[in-house]
């Protein structure tokens, strides 16, 4: 038989499972929130886990893979979470503040400086390792930082600290 036949089968094979999600390389510091989120998340996914796995051979098969693959996902990232100590100052920005600064034009922003698995943009809660997270972790009250964005480098002024 020729070797690309044996590729094309192993090729064949491996398309019916899930890519892998990616794992950041950046410590996995987490609010007490966050924590609590990933352990409800693996705790859903094992439910589907089981309730797809008690299906037998009537069991959705790429549902099952997905499933587990989500499963070794969430796992890792339980296992590796960091639990931050709670924000408390109101002058330094911590993981966990939620943080009011003013951009060029004055306009004020809110949000919360979150853990990579729990942050939504859309409601303001920000991973502290992103370019904005990062301007902002260790500011102090009034400080000016840069936030150094793909759309350009920003000055943003840090104008209230709230602990979490």
């Amino acid at each position: 038989m020729s070797r690309a036949f044996v590729n094309e089968d192993n090729a064949a094979a491996q398309a019916d499972q899930p890519v892998e999600r990616q794992v950041s390389a950046q410590p996995n510091y987490v609010t007490q929130l966050g924590l609590e989120q990933l352990q409800a998340k693996v705790a859903e996914l094992q439910a589907l886990h089981a309730e797809q796995s008690a299906k037998g051979e009537q069991a959705d098969k790429q549902r099952l893979a997905d499933l587990e693959r989500d499963l070794r996902y969430f796992n890792q990232r339980l296992g590796s979470a960091q639990v931050a100590v709670a924000a408390t100052s109101t002058s330094t920005v911590q993981i966990g503040s939620w943080v009011t600064y003013a951009d060029e034009h004055n306009t004020e922003h809110r949000v919360q400086l979150v853990g990579e698995d729990q942050a939504d943009a859309n409601k303001g809660l920000i991973n502290w390792g992103s370019p904005l997270g990062r301007a902002l972790l260790g500011a102090q009250l009034n400080d000016e930082v840069l936030w150094q964005r793909p759309a350009g480098d920003q000055v943003i002024e840090v104008i209230r600290i709230d602990p979490a």
